[in-house]
């Protein structure tokens, strides 16, 4: 709390500023009022003239006080609890003028001081009250004390009230300076958080280009170069050789390579053109999928969805049709399958897709994987929090099992 207040309140919109302002002028003239009506009953004619003139000096001061010349607001205090004491000597009405120094000693004084300012005005207005100042006789003395103590202490609780509610108002003020202090924290936190989150995105995002990067050049070397080479050998052959049959042989071999590589030119596009999942959900665009490949390779493929369907995250489904493909794609290079089935499989918090195959089979523990098979694979479940498994022998088959967990469209920005 402050030691001192001043007396010119310059925020006039707050009503109590205002009583402050206008609060001790109004009462000298409601006591200047009813003391002039009762003159007659309760003064003498040589009272009369120094309390008029007393009462023009205070409303002179008043009006320069409200003109901003304040002083110090100490000493406008005491001058006024005084005169104010004065003036009920002449008359008790004139006490209504010392009122106001219940409601500012805080201010004026400061709170060292307010307490003595209380006991002051407790005076005057408790002389008022038994009749007028000096008491006439004992029993009005008696009356006066009485009044001066309900007074003093009546003053005293209220000033505790008033200190304690101005307490909790600056502890409020400080608590919500507090929060916005907090809030501008939270706030440049979040600021830093959401910059952060689009750098990690742009690095994701990078680090996704890469990877596709590599895996078409793998694709291009593994499947369209190599088939492209096969294709100018068999070419070179057949006009190289006389024998009219073994040429035809040839062209029919560089016309079946040039349909696989069409075959394989084609899922290279598909696997870098998720937006198709834009317009289908995963099982109709998995089924296509699917149902292409084993028309290009003469492998059937049969194809089961289990548990319900829920639409994906557009990262998950992108990435289960991915590796669904890449999959398949190992399947028809390395297989040497006949039949192959593909089971995705929807669960309370997680999906799965399986791809089995009755091929030759590898064996785990000795077989070199190049890094656009099943490292390529293992890279891609990792980025959304996947599980891969790989289960093999050879002669019995290969199955490939992908677990994520199961975001629902739209559930994260």
């Amino acid at each position: 709390m402050a030691t001192e207040r001043t007396t010119t309140h310059e925020l006039d919109d707050d009503p109590w500023s205002r009583f402050h302002r206008w609060g001790p002028i109004a009462l000298l003239a409601t006591g200047t009022l009813l003391s002039a009506g009762t003159a007659s009953l309760l003064m003498t004619s040589g009272q009369r003239i120094p309390a008029s003139l007393l009462v023009v000096a205070l409303t002179g001061w008043e009006i320069l006080r409200l003109r901003g010349h304040t002083g110090s607001g100490a000493v406008y205090y005491v001058a006024r609890t005084v005169s104010a004491f004065v003036l009920s000597l002449f008359n008790p009405f004139f006490a209504i003028y010392a009122v106001m120094g219940y409601f500012d000693a805080p201010w004026l004084v400061g709170e060292r001081w307010a307490r003595v300012g209380l006991v002051a005005t407790a005076v005057t207005l408790a002389g008022s009250q038994a009749g007028g100042l000096p008491p006439r006789d004992p029993a009005i003395w008696i009356v006066f004390v009485l009044l001066f103590f309900l007074n003093a202490a009546i003053a005293m609780v209220a000033y505790r009230i008033g200190e304690r509610d101005l307490r909790r108002t600056e502890e409020r003020i400080d608590a919500i300076a507090e929060l916005e202090r907090a809030n501008a924290r939270l706030e440049q936190a979040l600021s830093e958080n959401q910059a952060l989150h689009a750098q990690l995105l742009t690095h994701a995002r990078e680090a996704g280009i890469d990877d596709e990067r590599r895996r078409l050049a793998a694709e291009i070397h593994d499947t369209l170069a190599q088939s492209l080479a096969g294709i100018v050998t068999q070419l070179q052959a057949a006009g190289a050789t006389p024998d009219p049959d073994a040429a035809r042989r040839h062209v029919a071999e560089a016309a079946d390579l040039a349909r696989r590589s069409l075959g394989e030119a084609r899922r290279s596009v598909h696997n870098l053109a998720p937006e198709v999942l834009e317009h289908d959900t995963l099982e109709t665009v998995l089924a296509g999928s699917v149902d292409r490949w084993s028309a290009e390779h003469g492998i059937r493929v049969d194809f089961t969805v289990t548990g319900t369907v829920e639409p994906l995250h557009d990262d998950i489904a992108a990435t289960l049709l991915r590796i669904t493909q890449e999959a398949l794609a190992n399947v028809a290079k390395h297989a040497s399958a006949h039949r192959v089935g593909v089971t995705v499989s929807y669960m309370d918090d997680e999906v799965s897709i399986d791809i089995r195959d009755d091929g030759r089979g590898f064996d785990l523990s000795a077989e070199t994987v190049d890094g656009f098979g099943l490292r390529g694979m293992n890279s891609r479940i990792a980025r959304i929090a996947g599980v891969l498994d790989v289960e093999s022998e050879i002669g019995t088959g290969t199955a490939v099992s992908v677990r994520v967990p199961l975001v629902k469209a739209g559930s994260v920005s």
